[in-house]
């Protein structure tokens, strides 16, 4: 039952759900990437992410 918790971009509410059950917005994965030394994208995502 790992990694199932999902988070709603609109209300930040925490669910199990592929929809919010308080505003049916979509949900994504509220776990992070897992970290690599050697990703070879780090620099896109980190540049998508402050821009």
């Amino acid at each position: 039952m790992r990694f199932l918790l999902r988070r709603c971009s609109k209300c930040n509410r925490y669910s199990l759900k592929e929809r919010c059950p308080l505003c049916n917005e979509e949900t994504v994965s509220a776990h992070p990437a897992k970290f690599s030394p050697d990703d070879k994208y780090m620099r896109y995502r980190l540049a998508e992410r402050y821009n």
